[in-house]
This record gives structure tokens, sequence and C-alpha cells, in this order.
């Protein structure tokens, strides 16, 4: 691990859970719940594996509450119970979870289970693991603008103050810039998916389903990463 090259911020964009379970003769509910197992045992190769820092994860947008309610309605159930039971590993594995989004519209059940999972987590220093969940990447810009706007005017911060660095620090959450983005399942588009944050990243767009995107799938797409030339501009 110490002589191969890996992305400090990873983004995943967790696509084709639906196709996954419509190619089986399943429900969309089975392909979500095949996606959610396999996160878990893809983040445990990550964080056991690589010396990736940082995840983030595109786990529910604010376009997805469109989606038909009996999916919208599992999801939410299978959020509280990935939040309470299946990330006991990522717990344990010393990673500090947060989230991404706006908390209108959620259920108070998937709001009480991030809390809870934010506060056991928030003294963990091995890696950040950062969820997405009722985001969009334009609201987040609109909310750090409200936040920085409100800072102007009570006198806290003078608008020729206003950095890069400032803008960082009033996102959703204050973390490094996206090095390597992933989207499963093949579709090219990034989906309003942390579009400040992901400036210079380097995208990859797998043909697999999340649900076959394994730990082997994984590092194919990182061979991918270790051969791009990350200029930032320069040359």
């Amino acid at each position: 691990m110490k002589d191969v090259v890996y992305p400090n911020h990873l983004g995943i964009i967790m696509d084709g859970n639906g196709r996954w379970a419509k190619e089986r003769g399943l429900n969309r509910s089975a392909g979500h719940k095949a996606g959610a197992d396999n996160l878990i045992n893809l983040l445990d190769y990550i964080y056991n594996n690589t010396s990736i820092k940082v995840v983030s994860l595109y786990a529910f947008s604010t376009e997805n509450f469109k989606r038909e309610k009996n999916e919208v309605d599992y999801l939410m159930k299978l959020f509280v119970t990935l939040f309470n039971s299946k990330l006991e590993s990522i717990k344990k594995n010393n990673v500090k979870v947060v989230f991404s989004g706006r908390r209108e519209n959620l259920p108070n059940s998937v709001i009480k289970a991030m809390d809870k999972t934010t506060n056991d987590t928030k003294d963990n220093t091995k890696g950040i693991l950062n969820i997405c969940l009722n985001y969009g990447g334009d609201y987040e810009i609109v909310d750090m603008t409200k936040k920085i706007a409100r800072q102007v005017l009570d006198g806290s911060l003078n608008i020729e103050d206003i950095t890069k660095e400032v803008v960082s620090r009033n996102l959703y959450q204050d973390l490094p810039p996206l090095d390597y983005v992933i989207r499963t399942s093949g579709e090219k588009r990034i989906s309003n998916f942390m579009i400040y944050q992901s400036s210079y990243a380097e995208y990859d767009f797998p043909d697999t389903y999340f649900p076959d995107f394994d730990s082997k799938c994984l590092e194919e797409s990182l061979d991918n990463y270790r051969k791009r030339d990350r200029r930032f501009g320069n040359a």
C-alpha cells in the first residue's frame, strides 16, 4: 500500500441498483439492498487496504424524492438500518461519519439515525465517510452563499475577506477537494454531485452496476486514476 498511489478523497456515485435488479427479474428494492450490502464490503476494503482518507458517497439526491413513493419509503428505511447497524464495522475502523445535504423532507427516523451516527463517530480519526443524502450540488452552493451572507450582514465577516477557504468552510462539510470520482453503471454524467469540490477531479465511468462493483472493480478503476497526468492547469 505504501508504494501504490491512491486518491486522498474519493467520490462514488452509486448508480445502477435498479437496473441490476430488473435484469434479474427482481424489484428495485432488491437492487438497493444488494447495493447497500456491497457498500459495506467496499468501505471495509477501502479503509483497511488503501490509503484513501476521505470517501464521499452519493446516496440520495434531492431529485430522488420524485421517484415512486414505495421506492422512496423503502430507501428511507434502508438508510435507518444502514446507519444504525450495518455501519458498525466502519465505526469500529475508527472512521468519522458525516452527512451532506438538506435535512428537510427527511423522516425523523432517518434524522435521528444520522445524528446518532455522527455523534458516535465524531472523535474517530482514521478516515472520513461523507454520506450525501437529500443532496444537490446546486443547493449546497445556495446554502453556502446564504451562510456567508449572514456572516457579512452580522458583521462577523468582511466581504473583502471571502476567499476559497471561507467558501470551503461554509459548505455542508469542510473537506479536501475531490481527487477522483467513480460513477458506476456506465452513465457519463455527474448529476449534481459535489460540483464545487470536484472542479479538478478525475472521473471514471465503469459499466458495472454498483451491486457488482467490488474491490477488484475498484482497484481496476484506481489503476486508471494512476495513469492520469493531473496538471491542474499547468502545461
